[in-house]
């Protein structure tokens, strides 16, 4: 794969990734899995990590694992950041509007569904939260894989709220474009509510990097949703990863994969800056 130094320089926003810091802020005692060793990563370190490759900024993802509802380390690397990092919080479906919006003044934009970790039948309570969530501006985090959206989507699409569909919908491969999970996700464009993170590959893709049976599905996504709902993520520090991943590489495949310049500024800078408040600096 040939190496664009020029990814390095533009300006990025990393829009899903994790900080994870068992030593400052203990686990959760009844969370199903505790991330350890090269899982982990503080906000000071992940701060050079953003600074090794030139990203400005980081929204982060509060992880089920390790702490569930506890977005007490979420909430102090947003507070230390100095403005470079905003988060999606992991909140109980019976969430206040009070509590949401205490966490939307402290950079919480939105609020995290892993519907692929806690299935549908968790969420079917929630229309009351996302009613909250869509009063106050607030994004719904939607995390599913092969055909949960297809259910799911009604329930979305009624809510009013913005909605943000992680690692490409997380498909199913095998049935390629046109299986029924992703072209629900193809479907929610019309919405104009909706941008998809262009992630998380190693979660569905069957090959070994630079997984190239994930390209048709991203050719999709930036056909139907454009480069102004669209956005890039690395999604570290790679929980759970089948295989080795490193965020220079994930740099790389992302440039091969929108090689067209202007495209590439709006998923990199200006949509993210724009969906979640980050200065134009």
């Amino acid at each position: 794969m040939p190496v664009d130094v020029s990814i390095y320089t533009a300006p990025k926003v990393d829009c899903h990734c994790h900080v994870l810091d068992p030593e400052g802020f203990a686990y959760a005692a009844d969370v199903a899995y505790s991330p350890m060793g090269q899982e982990t990563g503080s906000a000071e370190y992940f701060s050079h990590v953003l600074g090794a490759y030139g990203v400005r900024h980081a929204l982060l993802v509060g992880p089920n694992s390790g702490y569930g509802t506890d977005n007490r380390c979420l909430m102090s690397a947003i507070a230390g950041s100095q403005g470079r990092f905003k988060g999606i919080a992991v909140v109980p479906n019976d969430a206040s509007a009070l509590y949401l919006q205490e966490l939307k003044a402290q950079g919480i934009v939105g609020v995290a569904f892993n519907i692929a970790l806690h299935g549908l039948d968790y969420y079917r309570t929630a229309a009351p939260l996302l009613a909250r969530l869509a009063a106050l501006g607030m994004f719904v985090q939607v995390q599913v894989e092969a055909i949960q959206l297809q259910t799911l989507t009604p329930l979305l699409l009624d809510s009013g709220a913005q909605l943000l569909v992680d690692h490409c919908g997380r498909p199913d491969v095998a049935r390629g474009v046109s299986g029924e999970g992703f072209a629900a996700l193809l479907r929610l464009a019309d919405s104009r509510r909706a941008t998809v993170k262009l992630s998380g590959f190693a979660k569905f893709s069957a090959q070994e990097f630079p997984f190239p049976d994930t390209r048709s599905f991203t050719d999709a996504l930036l056909q139907a949703f454009g480069a102004d709902h669209c956005v890039w993520a690395s999604d570290w520090p790679f929980l759970k990863a089948p295989r080795r991943l490193d965020y220079g590489p994930l740099l790389q495949l992302f440039a091969q994969t929108v090689p067209d310049a202007q495209d590439r500024h709006k998923i990199l800078w200006s949509t993210p800056a724009r969906l979640f408040g980050f200065g134009q600096d």
